[in-house]
């Protein structure tokens, strides 16, 4: 792998944890703020930020495969 596509997929990893972060950051507000009230909520905001999540691990594997290259 070039170091550009190296750069580019830690671009990648960085880009995926700030939108996990920032779905997790709602899932923080939706409990310290709107529950109980918003409860019907939390299926759909679990799973977004569970998806995020997950996607910041696949493309964090990736990175790290790569580096040891």
């Amino acid at each position: 792998m070039s170091e550009d596509e190296l750069k580019a997929l830690e671009k990648e990893v960085k880009k995926a944890k700030r939108i996990a972060t920032e779905w997790a950051g709602q899932m923080h507000d939706l409990v310290e703020e709107r529950l109980p009230e918003a409860y019907a909520e939390i299926p759909q905001l679990a799973q977004s930020t569970y998806d995020a999540c997950a996607a910041w691990a696949e493309a964090n594997e990736r990175l790290k495969a790569a580096a040891k290259q």
